[in-house]
């Protein structure tokens, strides 16, 4: 998980801060002792890191922070404010250009992914009503075009291809003329890479830069190799003027190093990042989101923009209706779980609730994704009618959905009598809600509710 390590010392830095009711000098220097080292385990550039604790501590010796009641609170936020410019500080846009199309060249080392994270733009701008065109210009690679071609179908975005024996420069010279004549507004051209920065890779990349003129340089960096990505990162910057950086694999980056030091290494904004394998995993970088984040608030905003764009509005609005009036089934239940899964790995949306990645670290709670797998199996396994209808699930038609579903009986019962009680407490909500128009009913029980009511998941 993405600044999993990072997270876990600073909070523990900051926890031993929040618990002090004034702050000197040394308490400030001993923190900021832990956070460079934190910072320095997590690969981050050595000078980034040396600027960055400087100007904590500039901030945190004040008098503002040393007379403060809650001072602790107070160099958290300093702390927060910092990264957040160290990211960037403010969101990093895709460019636009006046006269469609506009051109990004995707740029970088075999292996970042780059063919993955063109089809991963299309995909976000076919969501905000584009007309992107993706543009096969790697020719060395074996089967990039094919895997280009069929990312492309499979996300609906058509892909410009031309016969073998082309050059990637006039590739690109008839893709941008295409993209011209059908009224394609954004224009993805994949480029091949190489397995380090040698001259012919920069030249031919010159040469399409030189007759597409884009709108965006985006070079394409694998965020697990720390370091590494930044060095790439400002290779390319010096010969090639990029104006952004997509970050792929950070879901797997548990240090983060690459992403804290992008920036302020090569002056280039980290404008996407990758989370995950999905063709939708990749999402606008936000710089204080991703602070939020990696001090342990959590990222409600990011959060609520999936489900905005995810969750469908009307079926939500159904399953409201249905809780509503305790109609709830096992068919509903299947239709939740997968409107909750469009939202990404369960880890990923447990972290950007606030607080949740603490108390995953303190119960060491872990979230299965197998045992989502296992409930769906055992519902599968049902007929229509007992979906319908789970009461008239008895002893051996339990057997029956276990043997069908690979599970046990034991397991079988507990989603059973799980979901029994969670039908009853949306039972309860209808009646304390009272008929439409009666909230007033709901008022007068919330008294009793607390005596009343038993939530069955603790």
């Amino acid at each position: 998980m993405a600044f999993e390590g990072l997270t876990n010392r600073l909070q523990s830095v900051f926890s031993k801060l929040r618990g002090k009711g004034k702050v000197s000098e040394d308490d400030v220097n001993e923190a900021m002792r832990e956070v460079r080292l934190a910072l320095l385990e997590a690969d981050v550039n050595f000078k980034v890191v040396k600027d960055f604790i400087a100007k904590v501590k500039e901030k945190a010796v004040g008098s503002e922070v040393m007379d403060s009641f809650t001072p602790g609170m107070v160099i958290i936020d300093i702390v927060n404010k910092e990264l957040t410019e160290l990211m960037g500080g403010s969101q990093a846009k895709l460019a636009k250009s006046n006269r469609p199309p506009t051109v990004v060249m995707m740029a970088g080392l075999q292996g970042a992914g780059k063919t993955t994270t063109s089809a991963k733009l299309a995909k976000l701008l076919l969501k905000g009503n584009h007309r992107p065109l993706l543009v096969a210009g790697d020719i060395y690679r074996p089967a990039a075009i094919k895997q280009l071609q069929v990312l492309g179908e499979q996300i609906k975005v058509p892909v410009f291809t031309l016969p073998e024996g082309n050059s990637p420069v006039e590739i690109a010279r008839q893709a941008l003329q295409h993209a011209k004549d059908n009224g394609n507004d954004y224009l993805l051209i994949d480029t091949a890479g190489r397995l380090h920065v040698d001259e012919a890779l920069m030249e031919e990349l010159r040469q399409i830069h030189e007759v597409t003129k884009p709108d965006e340089v985006l070079l394409v960096v694998d965020a697990m190799t720390g370091q590494d990505a930044v060095n790439v990162a400002e290779s390319f910057n010096a010969q090639l003027e990029l104006t952004g950086v997509v970050l792929t694999k950070l879901d797997g980056d548990t240090r983060g190093g690459a992403a804290l030091s992008v920036k302020a290494v090569t002056g280039c904004p980290i404008k996407f990042a990758a989370l995950g394998e999905k063709i939708d995993a990749l999402e606008p970088f936000h710089p204080e989101r991703m602070a939020s984040r990696i001090l342990g608030m959590g990222d409600m905003l990011s959060l609520i923009e999936k489900a905005q764009s995810n969750i469908d509005a009307e079926k939500a609005k159904e399953m409201e209706r249905k809780m509503r009036n305790a109609e709830f089934t096992f068919d509903d239940f299947l239709e939740q779980m997968d409107q909750v899964k469009k939202l990404g790995p369960i880890d990923q949306i447990m972290d950007m609730i606030p607080g949740m990645g603490k108390m995953k670290q303190m119960k060491d709670i872990k979230v299965d994704e197998k045992q989502m797998s296992r409930v769906e199996a055992i519902v599968h396994s049902m007929t229509k009618q007992e979906k319908q209808n789970p009461d008239m699930i008895n002893h051996s038609r339990r057997k029956r959905i276990a043997a069908g579903s690979g599970t046990s009986l034991a397991d079988v019962n507990r989603l059973i009598k799980q979901f029994d009680e969670m039908r009853r407490m949306m039972k309860q909500f209808s009646d304390m809600m009272g008929p439409k128009g009666k909230g007033s009913k709901m008022m007068k029980q919330l008294g009793k509710a607390g005596k009343g009511m038993r939530f069955p998941f603790r």
